[in-house]
């Protein structure tokens, strides 16, 4: 068990290394331009940075770094982390509208977890004798894909308005999909003789065969993008601007040798001392190995699927006070994830007219406060952004939930 959130753990820092997912974001400021872009972010509302980063970089995890995540967990609680990296282009030679070229890598992983899962994955069931733990809601998702894009803006509605669209064709590489459902338990009497399994899960892989080589299919998919943006009035400021943003609004279809398992079944196991789950060394528990477990649990069946990829959602209002300052606040959701409704405000100052640094503030999400800092370099040739929308993760990992960062380079074409 603690190998299993052990695994997912690690897989999300294979990933740490997002702002917002979207290539249309940024052309305000780069205009036709190639750009190079990077993202991620990790977080949970139950694992303090100093917990996870130990799965990161390594380390030992002792007792007080669990015991201070442990206080502060809900019943159930999130864990996610998004990265991806593309290469864009806008180019073209119309005034009114550009055409976008690019290709990405996505990577998404998000879990959520009981309060008992964790205490079991890393205490053991000793100290929980004659209690029966609950894992109902507990799930992994993991996900991998690339994307070629293609598609426009119409930068100049009547002057000033903005809209984008973009479809893509995606390379399905790595899918893994397990979810407890309502019963799933374990039980240990009084004295670690016996142990009762309530199992209940769904579980779903890709065609593991095909992970050695990137190059493969394990499936294939579609997806599009929508931009708009428009100015309006209103009694603040000098002027305001509305920016809504949809993107990865798609699916990927698993190929034929995609897996399926299922099970809904009760496991007593009984004349065992088991004092402990995470030491096992009686040599007949040993000899239960992991693939007997499987075939004798559960209904496993090869079939193609089809899952629908976590569509982000970004809503933000802008309102531009003088040359020098505007303030934001906006909204953001991911579908079909473990994703928290996430309300943020970032407040813009330029110093000159080529240097701009804003404040982020925000809650929700797979943490819960975050705070950032961007850093802008914009020129007639080139366009730099870097920053993190948690630096609590860096600043005071022993307290904070959360961390990522972002960069955009961007060559600018001539016009």
């Amino acid at each position: 068990m603690r190998k299993g959130l052990a695994y997912a753990l690690v897989l999300v820092s294979v990933l740490a290394k997002a702002q917002y997912n979207s290539e249309f974001l940024n052309f305000e400021k780069t205009g036709r331009s190639v750009s190079l872009n990077g993202e991620y972010e990790l977080g949970s509302n139950g694992i303090y940075n100093a917990f996870l980063n130990k799965f990161i970089v390594g380390g030992y995890i002792d007792k007080p770094l669990k015991d201070a995540s442990a206080s502060r967990m809900k019943e159930l609680n999130v864990l996610g982390a998004n990265f991806n990296y593309d290469v864009a282009a806008f180019f073209g030679k119309n005034p009114k509208y550009s055409y976008l070229i690019g290709v990405k890598d996505q990577q998404i992983f998000n879990a959520s977890y009981t309060k008992d899962f964790y205490q079991l994955a890393f205490y053991g069931n000793r100290p929980y004798l004659d209690e029966t733990k609950n894992f109902s809601g507990s799930s992994i998702n993991s996900l991998r894909f690339q994307e070629l894009k293609v598609g426009f803006i119409w930068h100049k509605i009547d002057t000033t308005a903005k809209i984008g669209v973009s479809v893509s064709i995606l390379k399905g590489q790595q899918l893994f999909y397990i979810k407890a459902n309502q019963g799933s338990s374990l039980y240990t009497n009084s004295d670690g003789t016996e142990l009762i399994f309530n199992s209940n899960f769904t579980m779903a892989m890709s065609d593991t065969s095909r992970l050695s080589n990137p190059l493969l299919y394990s499936g294939a998919g579609a997806s599009a993008d929508i931009f708009f943006e428009t100015p309006y009035s209103s009694r603040f400021g000098k002027s305001s601007v509305l920016t809504v943003n949809a993107n990865n609004i798609g699916f990927l279809h698993w190929f034929d040798n995609s897996v399926q398992y299922s099970s809904d079944s009760s496991f007593r196991f009984s004349g065992y001392q088991v004092d402990n789950l995470l030491d096992l060394k009686d040599s007949t528990l040993a000899a239960i190995n992991q693939d007997t477990i499987i075939r004798n649990t559960t209904n496993a069946h090869k079939e193609a699927f089809n899952v629908n990829i976590p569509t982000n959602l970004l809503i933000i209002n802008k309102i531009i006070f003088t040359d020098k300052f505007a303030l934001s606040t906006g909204f953001r959701y991911l579908f079909n994830s473990n994703f928290k409704p996430y309300f943020f405000a970032d407040a813009e100052y330029n110093f000159t007219p080529r240097f701009s640094t804003a404040l982020h503030v925000g809650y929700g999400g797979y943490a819960r406060l975050g705070v950032g800092l961007t850093l802008q370099y914009n020129t007639p040739g080139f366009y730099v952004k870097v920053g993190s929308n948690s630096l609590q993760g860096y600043i005071s990992p022993k307290n904070t939930y959360g961390q990522g960062a972002f960069i955009s380079i961007a060559k600018k074409f001539k016009s």
